[in-house]
């Protein structure tokens, strides 16, 4: 791996850096407002839907330069590029890849523009992490799909327009990947139900939609009837390789390390502490390692390979440190851990983002037969 930066690539990044001068909104400013005047400036820049091409209304950027862009952009706790961020990151480039053309005239533009927001239909009460085992189902009624069955975890859902779903439109025959179809829904469709699900934080992000007798029309499928598993599993082929994560817990990080010189133990600041500065030590290392994971990543796209499994080492890599974390920063508060209720919130929410994705124990088998090449049992 090449770890050095073009002329032009460090341009771009001072590019970047000079517009987040420019336009960052103050960290404690994301009104409605705020983010509105945000979003026109990134427009402007073609930095929405930047991994775009250019003639889908994207900004055409390349995997450096998108690397260059989500890197600043974490460093600065910058609000998210567009308020769709499922949209952006799932539901647009499955369109650009799968789509009808009047599919992609017809919700493109409202992605890029932030005037839609999107949900996904993956998960369902009774299979677990299991996703291929679905239960909803669409049969065809003419030029509709009659749509029954619930999904869960579906973040958002009480606000979107539109969900991304996956549904069964035949029996599962040589394999249990088919007969899954992907359909567009709006979710103002008369037979839908959304039921709010709390987090341990008490905030209403997750969602149990219901679907009774929906009625989708056939033009709204994406892709081929039974062929959603390849929609899906390309639209999640676009998570982020881990570069960005690992710059998001350098962030967390320093939050930690400066907790930990305000704090005090045994008469001076905590930092001073051996056997904090030694867990410190280890959370840096992980996420040296997390970031190196991600640049090995971004190297086999460059080079034409395909979205790979070593995503999974880093969701792997985050789960293990993210929760000592926040108990490292608990313990140094202590009777003051409601200190702006951020770490505790912190602490509680990442109890969620561990499992969130595909719990700890999925990841581990992907890593094992997709990279490893170990047999299943």
């Amino acid at each position: 791996m090449d770890f050095h930066f073009t002329p032009q690539e460090e341009a771009f990044r001072q590019e970047v850096r000079s517009f987040l001068a420019e336009h960052l909104p103050p960290a404690d400013d994301r009104e409605p407002e705020t983010l509105a005047r945000w979003n026109r400036a990134l427009a402007e820049k073609r930095w929405i839907g930047f991994s775009w091409p250019r003639e889908e209304g994207g900004g055409g950027g390349t995997l450096i330069q998108q690397f260059i862009l989500k890197e600043e952009m974490s460093k600065a706790d910058a609000p998210p590029l567009g308020s769709d961020f499922m949209g952006l990151q799932w539901v647009g480039p499955a369109l650009i890849r799968h789509g009808k053309e009047d599919q992609k005239r017809r919700f493109l533009p409202d992605i890029l523009a932030s005037r839609t927001l999107w949900c996904t239909g993956y998960s369902e009460p009774a299979v677990g992490s299991d996703l291929a085992s679905l239960q909803t189902r669409a049969e065809r009624d003419g030029e509709e799909y009659v749509l029954n069955g619930s999904k869960i975890w579906t973040s958002a859902a009480h606000h979107a327009k539109w969900i991304f779903l996956l549904c069964r439109t035949s029996p599962e025959k040589e394999s249990r990947y088919h007969g899954i179809t992907c359909l567009l829904v709006s979710m103002q469709s008369p037979g839908i139900e959304v039921q709010p699900i709390l987090t341990l934080t008490g905030n209403h992000t997750f969602n149990q939609t219901f679907f009774n007798d929906v009625r989708v029309p056939v033009n709204n499928r994406l892709g081929q009837e039974g062929e959603g598993w390849k929609v899906v599993m390309g639209a999640l082929a676009n998570e982020r390789s881990g570069i960005s994560e690992s710059t998001e817990m350098e962030r967390e990080l320093e939050a930690l390390k400066q907790l930990a010189r305000r704090s005090r133990s045994g008469g001076r600041p905590a930092l001073e502490d051996p056997s904090v500065r030694s867990e410190i030590a280890r959370f840096e290392t992980w996420i040296s390692a997390m970031r190196l994971n991600g640049m090995r990543y971004l190297t086999n796209q460059l080079r034409g390979g395909h979205p790979s499994s070593e995503t999974s080492v880093n969701k792997l890599m985050r789960g293990r440190i993210e929760i000592p974390m926040m108990e490292l920063a608990t313990r140094l508060l202590g009777n003051g851990a409601q200190e702006g209720g951020s770490w505790q919130e912190r602490a509680l929410t990442f109890h969620g983002t561990v499992i969130g994705g595909g719990t700890p124990n999925i990841q581990r088998n992907i890593i094992a037969q997709r990279i490893l090449g170990l047999p299943k049992d």
